[in-house]
């Protein structure tokens, strides 16, 4: 494989490691989604009122995925949409812009029960072997560019998830 190849392949991965992180949220496949973290992560969720991640934070990936779990445990369903990644590769390090749109749903037949917000993502990443992809992710920052809908069901889902959980 030439230089150039191996650029592609990285290039790739790395975009893959993100839409993982889409597909393990919207399938609530957490075992996936904790497959992608490293054992530490900084999360900064600062710009979305009503994170359960009010500041920049380092947590243990499984930290971060358990303090999910509850939120999309608790709504119906959720569809996050990711596009034009823009990867940046330094050795066995990385960075990744990726815009994103994020739907979710509380209760399906009833549209005001719907929140959406939009947004990117720039994210940190490792190579590993560890990883599904080659690549793990050390660092997720949220910048929320716009909402519509209730964001009031965010606070529902939580509180509905945590209960289903503790069953």
């Amino acid at each position: 494989m030439t230089n150039n190849d191996s650029v592609v392949t990285d290039k790739l991965a790395l975009a893959e490691t993100i839409y993982l992180y889409a597909l393990g949220i919207d399938t609530k496949d957490f075992i996936l989604y904790r497959s992608i973290f490293a054992d530490q992560v900084e999360v900064d969720f600062s710009s979305y009122e009503g994170s359960s991640v009010t500041e920049p934070s380092i947590l243990s990936g499984d930290q971060w995925v358990r303090g999910v779990q509850p939120l999309f445990t608790g709504l119906a369903a959720t569809q996050h949409t990711m596009t034009n990644p823009l990867p940046v590769l330094d050795g066995d390090s990385a960075t990744c812009r990726m815009y994103m749109q994020a739907h979710h749903v509380y209760e399906p037949d009833k549209e005001d029960s719907w929140f959406t917000l939009g947004g990117f993502y720039d994210d940190s990443l490792v190579r590993s072997d560890l990883s599904p992809t080659g690549w793990l992710l050390t660092g997720v920052k949220l910048t929320v560019l716009w909402r519509k809908g209730d964001h009031s069901i965010m606070a529902l889902a939580r509180e509905k998830g945590r209960e289903s959980l503790a069953n």
